[in-house]
């Protein structure tokens, strides 16, 4: 006996509604194995492999590439068969037969390979069908994309100029559209309150530059700034608890944990791998962290595990050289920490004295439904001394 099972988008975060097909692994009428990767999704976080929940044959697709579907929505419809009625090594041999003669005429066939290409460079659907394929049965390869990248240059030119010259239009990746969606959410849903200090980073750059080799070679990876702030805003956040917590409804959950999110800048967008427990880390644990999930969001192997569960964001834009930047908040968090560059600075002392210290200056974005400036401050206090000192 035959039933068609539905395949639905699970819940692949606490803040996550939605997600948008990227790429499908199978076509339809190919035989399915119990936990194989389906379809791959992605949401402003990180891309995600669905896989089935049941063997069988993928009998209907309905969610297309590039379509944002909410959690439980139907992915797609599995026909599986019960209690030997077809025989499972029949389907496979009828489903790989199929899979062979399909790719081998049907030009329309994609590698995943060649899609996921097409999608970190932006390309469409639509667009990828237009290039000339070399590959069995005229499908476009790897090598015939990287071929149409080369010749058509990092953007695409408008075809008619504009009376001001040459126009370019660049379409939002999946993974730019659905950080662009949760932003807006973000900033439209919480009003936004901002506060900027100075902190003295001279004995901290002192340590690094004294430790940093030896650090890397007994650990195997790096000492850096990023890493003393991290731990910083763990001890300042015990202090001022309300900076780590989120807004349900009229209820604020305070986080007893420091779950900390280190934005990370990856092609065409922001990831945010969260470092757990940064409360009751050491040094060389969190700096591990760092090195660890930086690494892998970069290389793009980061998984839901490694960006679920955020209480707290911290964003370095002074790795770019920028002094000074007011970041919007990671919903449904009620703050965000952003680190600017470190410059030399002529400071003056208590004695009178004068003295070059290395100045970094630091910002808070906070929610201010739940957090008032005064508290604000204190926290940004607190932050300060933890890192000076």
């Amino acid at each position: 006996m035959k039933q068609d099972i539905k395949i639905t988008l699970p819940k692949l975060g606490e803040s996550i509604l939605s997600a948008t097909v990227v790429q499908w692994f199978k076509k339809e009428g190919d035989h399915i194995e119990e936990d194989e990767p389906l379809l791959e999704v992605t949401t402003d976080k990180v891309n995600s492999e669905i896989p089935s929940t049941s063997s069988g044959v993928l009998k209907k697709i309905v969610a297309h590439p590039d379509q944002e579907i909410e959690v439980g929505a139907t992915l797609a419809l599995i026909s599986s068969s019960k209690e030997g009625e077809i025989s499972r090594q029949a389907v496979v041999e009828e489903t790989e037969k199929k899979s062979e003669e399909s790719t081998a005429h049907d030009s329309t066939y994609l590698s995943p390979a060649v899609l996921r290409l097409a999608r970190e460079k932006g390309i469409s659907l639509e667009e990828l069908e237009k290039i000339k394929g070399t590959g069995g049965g005229g499908r476009v390869s790897k090598k015939d994309l990287e071929s149409y990248l080369s010749q058509k240059g990092p953007l695409a030119k408008a075809s008619k100029p504009s009376e001001l010259g040459s126009v370019e239009k660049v379409k939002m990746s999946t993974m730019r559209k659905a950080i662009a969606d949760n932003m807006v959410r973000s900033f439209y849903e919480a009003p936004h309150a901002s506060l900027v200090t100075e902190v003295d980073v001279t004995k901290i750059v002192a340590e690094i530059k004294e430790r940093k080799e030896a650090f890397l070679k007994e650990n195997g990876f790096k000492l850096t700034i990023t890493t003393y702030i991290a731990r910083a805003i763990a001890e300042a956040v015990k202090e001022f608890p309300l900076i780590n917590s989120s807004l349900e409804s009229d209820t604020i959950v305070v986080k007893r944990f420091v779950n900390l999110g280190i934005a990370v800048s990856v092609d065409q967008g922001i990831m945010v791998p969260v470092i757990k427990n940064c409360q009751s880390r050491s040094l060389e644990e969190i700096a591990e962290g760092v090195s660890r999930l930086s690494q892998k969001a970069r290389s793009q192997e980061l998984t839901v595990q490694d960006t679920k569960e955020g209480t707290i964001t911290m964003t370095n834009f002074g790795m770019s050289g920028t002094l000074i930047g007011i970041p919007i908040i990671r919903y449904p968090e009620v703050a965000i920490i952003g680190i600017g560059a470190i410059s030399k600075k002529v400071v003056a002392f208590e004695d009178d004295s004068f003295g070059v210290r290395s100045i970094m200056h630091v910002s808070l974005t906070f929610d201010h439904r739940v957090i008032d400036g005064m508290y604000g401050c204190g926290f940004l206090s607190a932050l300060k001394k933890h890192i000076e000192n």
